[in-house]
């Protein structure tokens, strides 16, 4: 089953992750989401296999959060995916998906849920 890792390596919640999908024998496909986003469409099923709306996958303490006014209740779900995929470091981090399910790694053994 493969399995993959939307990662920042400069996250220690993400290396943690990673680290720990490798310590039980998992070589994830990883994807470092800051220089490669997912588009919309890949976005949205993550949101879906999350269960999740775009703003509850928000890093919202990010500078760019405030400075866009994301926090708008106005915004739909279309305005904030679109503000995810400009703006990757708006993506909570890091996600793994595996077997149709996804996990945010935080803490990074919530992943193992899905394992």
């Amino acid at each position: 089953m493969d399995t993959v890792i939307y990662h920042n390596p400069k996250c220690s919640k993400s290396r943690a992750t990673l680290a720990l999908l490798r310590e039980r024998g998992i070589d994830p496909e990883i994807v470092e989401y800051l220089e490669n986003p997912p588009d919309a469409l890949t976005l949205v099923e993550i949101l879906r296999r999350l269960g999740l709306g775009p703003r509850e996958l928000m890093r919202k303490r990010e500078a760019v959060y405030r400075e866009r006014n994301l926090a708008d209740p106005g915004l739909d779900d279309r305005a904030l995916i679109e503000a995810m995929i400009a703006d990757p470091i708006l993506i909570q981090r890091p996600i793994v998906l595996h077997g149709g399910r996804a996990r945010v790694g935080r803490p990074p053994e919530s992943v193992l849920e899905i394992l």
